[in-house]
């Protein structure tokens, strides 16, 4: 080999390692382009999907609240349920207590009170003989009625105008107000 083809010979091997090293290098840079694209691509769907996770916990957490203020509420319903159904067996058991007649008198003499001419007093026959003395004393008529067990009608003249009186719509008008006493009571 003559010293030409030496000389071409290193110049054409240094050119082939300039041109390895040149292509390593930019294989290289591509790797780590790539590897940080990678990472940044990696990274974002880890803060997107974080991101959904700590969503998802809200919407479970207020679901959760919701469902235990739901729960919280129909708990008081049931229990004011119960105790209207208890003031309602109070009610009923009144007719059999001592203080019943009186109780029967001032319903049919608050009724007298918003009628201007009052010519009747209606009620269940068992009550009838408790409101006897009232309407001797002003001249009513007693006329049985089965459904005002718990209560009275005064009838005025000619039967167009009535006031009742009566221990159930009582408790119905005023079970707003006392639930809410009731459930101040029990709960602050």
């Amino acid at each position: 080999m003559s010293k030409l083809e030496a000389i071409l010979s290193r110049e054409v091997e240094s050119e082939i390692q300039a041109l390895l090293e040149e292509a390593r290098a930019k294989a290289e840079a591509l790797r780590q382009e790539a590897e940080t694209k990678a990472e940044s691509l990696v990274s974002g769907k880890q803060r997107v999907l974080e991101a959904q996770l700590q969503a998802a916990l809200r919407r479970a957490e207020s679901a959760g609240e919701l469902l235990l203020s739901t729960s919280r509420a129909e708990a008081k319903g049931q229990v004011l349920s119960r105790v209207k159904a208890r003031v309602w067996e109070a009610l009923e058991a009144l007719p059999s207590r001592a203080e019943w007649p009186e109780v029967v008198r001032k319903l049919a003499e608050e009724a007298l009170m918003a009628l201007p001419e009052p010519v009747a007093l209606a009620s269940h026959a068992d009550n009838l003989p408790h409101l006897e003395p009232l309407a001797r004393e002003r001249g009513l008529e007693l006329r049985p009625d089965p459904a005002l067990r718990l209560g009275i009608r005064a009838i005025g003249r000619g039967g167009k105008t009535q006031v009742e009186n009566a221990l159930e719509s009582r408790l119905e008008r005023a079970w707003d107000a006392l639930s809410s006493r009731v459930a101040q009571v029990l709960w602050g």
